[in-house]
Protein backbone atom coordinates (compact mmCIF):
# COMPACT_ATOMS: atom_id res chain seq x y z
CA UNK A 1 0.00 0.00 0.00
CA UNK A 2 1.34 3.57 -0.64
CA UNK A 3 1.62 5.70 2.02
CA UNK A 4 0.72 9.20 2.14
CA UNK A 5 3.29 12.12 1.96
CA UNK A 6 4.09 15.46 3.92
CA UNK A 7 6.71 17.40 5.08
CA UNK A 8 7.57 15.59 8.40
CA UNK A 9 7.93 12.23 6.60
CA UNK A 10 9.73 12.89 3.18
CA UNK A 11 13.73 14.27 2.63
CA UNK A 12 14.42 17.67 4.17
CA UNK A 13 17.23 19.88 2.69
CA UNK A 14 18.09 23.49 3.55
CA UNK A 15 19.62 25.40 0.54
CA UNK A 16 20.55 28.77 0.60
CA UNK A 17 21.45 29.27 4.40
CA UNK A 18 17.55 30.38 5.07
CA UNK A 19 15.26 28.32 2.79
CA UNK A 20 13.67 24.73 3.34
CA UNK A 21 12.59 22.01 0.48
CA UNK A 22 11.38 18.57 1.09
CA UNK A 23 10.98 15.82 -1.35
CA UNK A 24 7.40 14.94 -1.62
CA UNK A 25 7.81 12.82 -5.00
CA UNK A 26 11.23 11.86 -6.59
CA UNK A 27 11.93 9.96 -9.61
CA UNK A 28 14.32 10.01 -12.47
CA UNK A 29 11.36 11.03 -14.56
CA UNK A 30 9.26 13.82 -12.22
CA UNK A 31 10.37 15.85 -8.76
CA UNK A 32 7.66 17.38 -6.99
CA UNK A 33 9.29 19.35 -4.11
CA UNK A 34 7.72 21.80 -1.55
CA UNK A 35 9.34 25.05 -0.60
CA UNK A 36 10.25 27.48 1.69
CA UNK A 37 12.10 31.41 1.18
CA UNK A 38 11.71 33.71 3.95
CA UNK A 39 11.16 37.07 3.49
CA UNK A 40 13.85 38.60 1.46
CA UNK A 41 15.73 35.37 0.46
CA UNK A 42 16.14 33.99 -2.68
CA UNK A 43 17.88 31.98 -5.20
CA UNK A 44 20.92 32.52 -7.74
CA UNK A 45 21.20 32.95 -11.15
CA UNK A 46 20.66 29.43 -12.68
CA UNK A 47 19.83 27.24 -15.38
CA UNK A 48 18.35 23.82 -16.07
CA UNK A 49 19.65 22.08 -19.19
CA UNK A 50 17.57 19.51 -19.31
CA UNK A 51 14.07 19.82 -16.81
CA UNK A 52 11.41 22.23 -17.35
CA UNK A 53 9.83 23.27 -14.06
CA UNK A 54 6.67 24.65 -13.00
CA UNK A 55 6.62 26.81 -9.90
CA UNK A 56 3.16 26.91 -8.36
CA UNK A 57 3.08 29.24 -4.93
CA UNK A 58 0.77 28.66 -2.28
CA UNK A 59 1.64 31.19 0.14
CA UNK A 60 3.22 34.74 -0.18
CA UNK A 61 3.84 37.03 -2.96
CA UNK A 62 7.39 35.79 -4.44
CA UNK A 63 8.80 36.94 -8.09
CA UNK A 64 10.25 34.70 -11.00
CA UNK A 65 12.68 37.06 -12.73
CA UNK A 66 13.85 35.69 -16.37
CA UNK A 67 15.93 37.51 -19.27
CA UNK A 68 12.03 38.41 -20.18
CA UNK A 69 11.71 40.20 -16.56
CA UNK A 70 9.61 39.56 -13.68
CA UNK A 71 7.10 37.65 -13.04
CA UNK A 72 4.75 38.61 -9.86
CA UNK A 73 3.44 35.89 -8.11
CA UNK A 74 0.88 35.09 -5.13
CA UNK A 75 -1.43 32.16 -3.80
CA UNK A 76 -2.99 30.07 -6.22
CA UNK A 77 -0.48 31.56 -9.25
CA UNK A 78 1.96 29.06 -11.08
CA UNK A 79 4.66 29.96 -13.87
CA UNK A 80 6.77 27.57 -16.02
CA UNK A 81 10.24 27.79 -16.45
CA UNK A 82 11.59 25.70 -19.98
CA UNK A 83 14.66 23.94 -19.62
CA UNK A 84 17.52 26.33 -20.76
CA UNK A 85 15.95 29.51 -19.59
CA UNK A 86 18.33 31.22 -16.68
CA UNK A 87 16.16 32.08 -13.83
CA UNK A 88 15.94 33.38 -10.28
CA UNK A 89 13.36 32.79 -7.79
CA UNK A 90 12.75 35.49 -4.86
CA UNK A 91 10.79 36.52 -1.90
CA UNK A 92 10.60 40.47 -1.66
CA UNK A 93 7.61 40.65 0.46
CA UNK A 94 7.71 40.84 4.19
CA UNK A 95 6.16 37.06 4.97
CA UNK A 96 7.99 33.95 4.17
CA UNK A 97 6.56 32.23 1.01
CA UNK A 98 5.77 28.49 0.27
CA UNK A 99 5.76 26.85 -3.57
CA UNK A 100 5.40 23.66 -5.04
CA UNK A 101 8.28 22.99 -7.98
CA UNK A 102 7.06 20.55 -10.18
CA UNK A 103 9.96 19.43 -12.02
CA UNK A 104 10.00 16.92 -15.22
CA UNK A 105 12.91 15.01 -15.78
CA UNK A 106 14.34 15.61 -12.16
CA UNK A 107 16.58 18.34 -11.59
CA UNK A 108 19.16 16.67 -10.12
CA UNK A 109 22.16 16.91 -11.49
CA UNK A 110 20.74 19.16 -13.69
CA UNK A 111 21.51 22.68 -12.09
CA UNK A 112 24.39 25.27 -13.10
CA UNK A 113 24.81 28.28 -11.03
CA UNK A 114 25.33 30.91 -13.92
CA UNK A 115 26.65 34.87 -13.88
CA UNK A 116 24.29 37.73 -13.80
CA UNK A 117 25.88 38.28 -17.46
CA UNK A 118 24.87 34.66 -18.79
CA UNK A 119 21.64 35.16 -18.08
CA UNK A 120 20.31 35.71 -21.11
CA UNK A 121 21.50 32.15 -22.48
Amino acid sequence: MRKSVDTTNVEHYIWGGVSDGWRLFDTPGLSVIEERVPAGAGEEWHVHDTATQFFYVLEGTPQMQTADGIVELGPRRGVEIPSGLAHRFSNPGVEETRFLVVSTPNTRGDRRSIDVAQRTT
